[in-house]
């Protein structure tokens, strides 16, 4: 690959990504949790933290839940080499005003910071707030509009707007960053207006935890869509949840224990059910396997032993995902295992590729 594998990790914003009730890992969404864990994650070698975006937690509403873009300017304080993808809804803020946080915390962290664009689809986050919770496809129109005015700004450009979502007016934003003309855009969701969105807007195009072959599918049919001219070409990541051991038996023990433990969250499964759009790809593509973790999780194939792990990686990266969004649980502990046995294994391979190659 051109482009060399970079590792990241999911935030935990709401707690656990495998199961709730987990003896070897309590709940825990607080911000003090979360700050070491990034902290860690960036002296271990990981490229990038993905913070998601929820007002209320999505799962349980008396759950504690981690404020995204708060949490993304603290941390772009307190590290030095971390990239701080951070996602937002359109319909939850203005884009003067988000486009004026982005720029913000890209002028603190040195050139670190990222948006990360998803349309929505928790109806109960939006309607309950008093805004209307647009149908899906509209819901990729207004979010286009919405991150033509965003992108705008955070380059530095007077911009004047007239669209059917929003007008602006002779608009300004200081200071531009001066590391590089704007953050990176990455745009999560695989319905065909979230793939058109990607082709022409985004950086980067996050992939919901998938088998590999699905995966090569969705990145051809990307690929093929029209894509503005002189953009860069579109690169691609992925989320997968990691269950790696020393033997694929002990990883398949793991992998029992968290699914044993995440079949018990059937009041949580039930309240997510009810509160997500029907129309949402990623709702779909999770119920055709059962899978532990939250964005396809375990579907992405990275259960086994550390070499098994390590050569699937290197498959998905061959096959163009450069960004690959980890989950794991416990997570701490399992984040230092993945750091300390599949990244040296990743880096070995890489280095045996290319003498191959020369």
């Amino acid at each position: 690959m051109e482009h060399p594998l970079r590792f990241g990790i999911w935030a935990l914003v709401h707690g656990n990504r495998g199961a709730l009730n987990d003896p070897e890992e309590p709940y825990d969404a607080s911000w003090e949790r979360n700050r070491k864990l990034m902290l860690e994650a960036e002296s271990l070698g990981f490229d990038c933290v993905l913070i998601a975006q929820h007002t209320a937690n999505p799962h349980r509403e008396d759950l504690d839940q981690l404020e995204a873009w708060t949490s993304a300017a603290a941390i772009a304080a307190l590290t030095s080499r971390l990239e701080i993808i951070t996602a937002i809804k359109p319909m939850l803020y203005h884009p003067v005003v988000l486009a004026k946080m982005a720029m913000q915390i890209e002028a603190i962290s040195k050139g670190r910071m990222a948006l990360n664009l998803v349309n929505a689809w928790n109806r109960k986050e939006i309607v309950n707030a008093g805004m209307e919770f647009r149908e899906h496809d509209e819901r990729y129109a207004y979010g286009e509009e919405w991150l033509e005015v965003v992108e705008r700004l955070m380059r530095g450009e007077r911009v004047d707007f007239k669209g059917k979502y929003f007008e602006i007016t002779d608009y300004i934003l200081h200071p531009v960053g001066a590391a590089r003309p704007r953050p990176r855009i990455y745009v999560g969701g695989e319905s065909d207006p979230a793939r058109d969105l990607s082709a022409r807007q985004a950086d980067v195009w996050f992939i919901n935890g998938q088998p590999l072959d699905d995966v090569k599918a969705l990145i051809a049919d990307v690929r093929r869509r029209p894509r503005p001219p002189g953009k860069p070409p579109l690169r691609y990541g992925l989320s997968a949840f990691v269950i790696a051991r020393e033997t694929e038996a002990e990883a398949e023990k793991a992998y029992q224990r968290l699914r044993d433990l995440s079949r018990q969250d059937t009041d949580i499964k039930a309240y997510v059910k009810q509160n997500t759009d029907a129309k949402v790809v990623m709702r779909q593509t999770m119920a055709k396997s059962e899978r532990v973790g939250t964005n396809g999780g375990t579907a992405a194939g990275l259960v086994g032993s550390y070499d098994q792990v390590a050569e699937r990686i290197a498959a998905f990266h061959a096959a163009g995902i450069e960004t690959l969004l980890t989950q794991y649980q416990p997570f701490e502990p399992e984040m230092r295992r993945f750091a300390q046995h599949i990244m040296p294994r990743l880096a070995s391979l890489r280095s045996a590729q290319l003498q191959a190659a020369q």
